[in-house]
């Protein structure tokens, strides 16, 4: 009888043992694993420097990064990586003469979210080189603050080169008409910390927004999880 109730004993501690294995043990793991990597968009290059896992040396790779960059604000001040050092960047263009405002509309409601965590920042690139006189003003009618949704221009000899190779958009002045149009490739860009394009998104689809959401989460998540293991 009492041989019964040391095995019945044995089989509840068992019992309640599992899940607290589970728990402690296995959980983990698949919390390291919740977010899939986001894709590094552009060129990849396999450099000649290798690191090591589990033993076996892995070539390195060498991603597209944007370029550093420097054009002035709304308030003047100058823009660039340096500003921006350690920042998770959406970065969309636009020209203030432009009739479709949806994007700009939306970015200013994204970056709403936002205001009180200081790792993410907004900047708004312009096509037109004349919006160097005009940002200040469109920026105010936004309510957009410089330290967190930058609004920027400049001529088109840097700015179109910087979007070109750096943003990988397209970008084109249309002067048939009878003022400036601007054919740009109408994208959202997320951008990491270390200046890759980690996200490209359709700005008039309401799953890409959704999608970009989403994987701002996972970037904000991604970055955290790195400094938190020294990287």
């Amino acid at each position: 009888m009492k041989g019964n109730s040391i095995k019945k004993l044995l089989i509840l501690v068992s019992i309640l043992a599992v899940p607290g294995f589970l728990f402690f043990y296995l959980l983990p793991q698949f919390a390291k694993n919740r977010y899939k990597s986001l894709p590094i968009y552009g060129k990849k290059v396999v450099s000649s420097t290798f690191h090591t896992v589990k033993g076996k040396q892995i070539p390195d790779t060498i991603y597209h990064q944007i370029p550093d960059f420097k054009l002035a604000n709304q308030s003047g001040d100058t823009v660039s990586w340096a500003s921006l050092k350690n920042k998770i960047v959406v970065l969309n263009l636009f020209y203030t003469q432009s009739n479709n405002t949806s994007v700009t509309k939306y970015i200013k409601q994204l970056s709403e979210g936002y205001e009180k965590k200081p790792l993410v920042r907004f900047v708004s690139l312009s096509v037109d080189p004349s919006d160097e006189s005009k940002i200040k003003d469109y920026a105010a009618t936004l309510n957009a603050k410089s330290n967190q949704w930058n609004f920027l221009a400049g001529d088109t000899a840097v700015t179109y080169p910087f979007i070109r190779n750096g943003l990988l958009l397209d970008v084109i002045e249309d002067d048939r008409k009878d003022k400036p149009h601007f054919i740009f490739g109408n994208k959202i860009l997320l951008i990491d910390v270390q200046h890759r394009i980690r996200g490209i998104y359709e700005t008039d689809s309401p799953d890409a927004t959704a999608k970009l959401e989403d994987e701002i989460k996972v970037l904000i998540a991604e970055y955290l999880r790195n400094v938190n293991d020294g990287r």
